[in-house]
């Protein structure tokens, strides 16, 4: 230190140890993983429209959020806010704390995930065969304040994925999924997409996305479907950021009481509400199609898809769409592969799946 005290050194050799260590593991997770898949939906070809869904549910932990999971930690470790032995705590529907639990487990440090008591039993089990614990709260909007709290009481770092979506991935490329999608489609017969649609939880993935079509000065459009209570669509529609809803969403990991910070509304061409009914009954006819369950996050990107593939061929239009598998719906059989559970929710998706196979014979939804 100077005489005057104005130079100060906190240059730790053991943390910077650390760090680039936890950095080099986090990093070769990506390194060693193959890209997950993009599978054409079968669809008859003289529509003139080609169908893709990516596959995020070959992540290691099993959904979309593995990336997320992956670009929120080494923002936090590049940042500093993640040192040796602090506990991480994040506020989480269930997917993204799986993903974040295993990475904690990765670098070696605590992991706690707030969530509500509603979260499907598979999730949690998930967290804690990765070594996290899970902190339950009654009502869903407390979930942020409560994790924060948590944060502070602990002397953790609240993760805070609604906020840090958006900017902690690197949407200009880096193999970010908006990258992935173009090369894989690359060599089909449209290899430009007219649309991706997403559906939106923290908002970050339809962020990167847009960005990444924009950067690239691509046509392609961006959809946003959004389940029945969540404020991301009436919050888009009117330009208000303040909307919020009295009642949670029922389609775990999307749909949200609030219009998250990580949500870019400028960015979206268009949104799409998708009634609950709708987006199970999807999930149902989509295992019919290509013998893989998933999850109703998934089944309310796909209804979009299907309503814009239908607004296509009606048009005379050619093209392709895309959409995601989020997760895989062995998670959510207790949930919406449970009659039990639908008929207690007032979920009824028969009429859907109707209007699905006369879909599926004619191309009008």
């Amino acid at each position: 230190m100077t005489r005057d005290g104005a130079d100060i050194d906190r240059y730790d050799p053991d943390y910077r140890s650390w760090l680039a260590e936890a950095v080099g593991r986090v990093s070769a997770d990506a390194n060693r993983s193959a890209d997950t898949h993009l599978i054409r939906v079968p669809l008859p070809d003289d529509w003139g429209v080609d169908l893709y869904l990516k596959d995020e549910s070959t992540h290691i932990t099993g959904s979309l959020k593995h990336r997320l999971a992956r670009s929120l930690f080494l923002y936090a470790l590049c940042n500093g806010w993640i040192r040796r032995g602090t506990p991480v705590i994040e506020a989480s529907s269930g997917s993204t704390a799986v993903s974040e639990a295993y990475f904690a487990r990765l670098i070696g440090v605590p992991f706690v995930a707030v969530m509500s008591r509603s979260t499907s039993a598979e999730k949690v089990r998930l967290i804690e065969s990765y070594g996290g614990t899970c902190h339950f709260v009654d009502d869903p909007s407390a979930v942020y304040d409560a994790a924060e709290g948590l944060a502070r009481r602990t002397g953790g770092h609240y993760m805070d994925q609604f906020t840090y979506a958006e900017r902690a991935t690197d949407w200009r490329g880096n193999n970010n999924i908006a990258e992935s999608i173009f090369q894989q489609l690359a060599q089909e017969r449209f290899p430009e997409p007219s649309w991706i649609v997403a559906t939106a939880g923290t908002g970050g993935t339809s962020a990167t996305l847009a960005r990444y079509v924009h950067y690239t000065r691509r046509a392609t459009g961006i959809c946003v479907a959004d389940p029945d209570n969540s404020a991301f669509f009436p919050g888009w529609r009117d330009g208000d950021a303040t909307v919020t809803t009295a009642v949670g969403s029922r389609i775990e990991g999307i749909g949200r009481q609030r219009v998250e910070p990580s949500f870019v509304p400028a960015a979206v061409d268009r949104m799409m509400r998708v009634p609950d009914g709708a987006a199970i009954a999807a999930v149902h006819v989509l295992a019919e199609l290509i013998g893989k369950r998933v999850g109703a996050s998934t089944g309310t990107g796909l209804w979009a898809a299907l309503r814009i593939v239908s607004e296509m061929k009606a048009l005379g239009r050619t093209g392709s769409v895309v959409s995601l598998i989020c997760d895989s719906g062995d998670r959510y059989l207790d949930k919406y592969y449970s009659a039990e559970w639908l008929t207690g929710s007032g979920i009824d998706p028969q009429p859907y799946v109707a209007r699905l196979h006369e879909f599926l014979r004619t191309g009008a939804l």
